[in-house]
């Protein structure tokens, strides 16, 4: 076996454990992946080099034709006046009715997406990855009850994720260019 299949085999066994709970979390019941399809603002998120410096971040989420889910995600660095677009694929993992998706924007490298809290509504979101370090707080609008937020900080706190990390992001007047 080449040097570089080696490589890739090894990266690729590596990652296939990326699409757990984080320990001592559960997934969302219930979850109807149709009705979470669609768009939603990114509202916080614990930061992370994939996302650095983007505001004005959007996530759609759409029926891929052959199957899951097709995943855009868009985010702007103000400061540059540059849009960041990255297009991926996710699919249900799980127990059906879980709120467990594995997402790839990178081949066949996947990481978990677990929905942790979820309005009955499909109004706001609490997904984070694999483990504590992603996190994001997401609405289906540009801004969120300053109550609400709160609320899913202190349920991420209890879950003993580092809210002190969480950034908010920006969604208002500067964004509506890019919208």
């Amino acid at each position: 076996m080449s040097r570089p299949l080696i490589t890739t085999a090894l990266l690729g066994l590596g990652l296939a454990g990326c699409t757990g709970l984080p320990e001592g979390t559960r997934a969302v019941t219930g979850f109807t992946l149709d009705r979470y399809l669609g768009q939603w603002y990114e509202i916080a998120r614990l930061d992370h080099s994939f996302e650095e410096g983007l505001d004005c971040v959007t996530a759609d989420y759409s029926r891929r034709e052959e199957s899951g889910v097709r995943v855009i995600n868009r985010g702007v660095d103000l400061a540059a006046g540059e849009e960041n677009v990255a297009e991926g694929k996710a699919y249900p993992i799980g127990e059906p009715g879980q709120g467990r998706l594995k997402v790839s924007f990178f081949g066949p490298f996947y990481a978990g997406y677990n929905v942790l809290a979820l309005d009955e509504a499909y109004d706001w979101a609490l997904v984070a990855g694999p483990d504590r370090d992603y996190l994001w707080i997401l609405s289906r609008t540009p801004d969120m009850e300053p109550a609400t937020y709160q609320t899913l900080v202190e349920r991420a706190r209890a879950l003993d994720f580092p809210v002190e990390g969480l950034i908010e992001v920006e969604q208002g007047e500067a964004c509506a260019a890019w919208r």
